[in-house]
């Protein structure tokens, strides 16, 4: 069934659109800003509460109007009014956890290190060796253990808009480990370093909290190969439109669906080329040249990557 607040609300926002099938209507394009009327909006919701859109023109399109009604620079008044009518449902749908996350009791910070603590040195000289500055291990307030659950490990602590923790990782700073990660038994559906994150500016998906680290600006990890829903939720419906994803050449095939997914929501994606390394390897300076050389893909590109993939 047609939507007909939501056609009311767009005609006030894009002006009044020309009627074409199945109850869609036309508008001008507010990407291309073509002439005529060529931005088709699908105004019957699907499961999902989609609203699909396309212009035939410039060929952006996407699943919801959010993105529509911010590259129309609409109103705070009415996005608020389209909030109120379109009910996003789906898989990205976050049930609240109430999980508390501790770190571990053996946690220590590199604050009050003595010449005395060999585990300690050893944790910082590691760090030292990834190319970690004394500002980055202050701002993200990492730290070790030198033994317990955790013994031998960096613990790189993750915490959310609000600064409350909402995970953590352990990586052994020993040359060959018995086991190199460590993860707590809890939910990795967060977002990762989010207290660090600007969702105005453009967005690094990478894969661990080193790649992350290592970037240095506005990069999530992970935590693995997938996004998960409350990431995906999030990066939809913020206002972030550049979004580069710098995953492990293994993970191409994860990466290519991410971009896929992105591209349908309106967002402009990077497929960041690694070339089998991965950003911490690459170091600081070359990842960032590799960003600034990395264009946009389109559909074309995208359904290329996939057939020799």
């Amino acid at each position: 069934m047609v939507n007909q607040s939501l056609v009311a609300l767009t005609n006030s926002v894009l002006g009044t659109g020309k009627s074409t099938a199945r109850g869609n209507k036309a508008y001008r394009c507010p990407y291309c800003n073509h002439h005529k009327p060529k931005l088709e909006i699908n105004f019957t919701e699907n499961k999902q509460g989609h609203n699909p859109w396309h212009c035939w023109v410039c060929d952006k399109k996407g699943k919801r109007l959010y993105q529509v009604f911010k590259q129309a620079e609409a109103s705070s008044d009415k996005m608020s009014e389209l909030n109120s009518i379109v009910k996003y449902v789906g898989p990205d749908t976050k049930v609240e956890s109430s999980e508390v996350v501790e770190l571990p009791k053996e946690y220590k910070t590199f604050e009050d290190l003595n010449t005395s603590d060999v585990e300690g040195r050893q944790a910082l000289s590691y760090l030292k060796s990834r190319g970690l500055t004394k500002n980055d291990i202050l701002k993200h307030n990492l730290g070790y253990c030198a033994y317990g659950q955790y013994a031998k490990m960096i613990i790189i602590p993750s915490y959310d808009v609000n600064g409350v923790l909402n995970y953590f990782t352990g990586r052994s700073f020993l040359k060959d480990p018995y086991m190199k990660y460590k993860n707590p038994p809890i939910s990795r559906d967060i977002i990762a370093f989010e207290l660090f994150i600007n969702w105005n500016l453009p967005l690094i998906l990478c894969e661990g909290p080193f790649d992350a680290l290592s970037i240095k600006r506005n990069a999530i990890p992970l935590l693995g190969k997938s996004i998960q829903s409350n990431l995906m939720k999030k990066i939809v419906t913020s206002s972030v439109e550049k979004i580069y994803i710098a995953l492990d050449k293994d993970a191409q095939k994860q990466a290519l669906t991410f971009c896929e997914r992105l591209m349908n929501e309106g967002k402009k994606v990077y497929l960041v080329d690694l070339q089998d390394k991965d950003p911490g390897e690459m170091g600081f300076n070359n990842f960032t040249k590799l960003i600034q050389e990395t264009y946009p893909i389109t559909f074309s590109g995208l359904l290329e990557k996939k057939l020799f993939l």
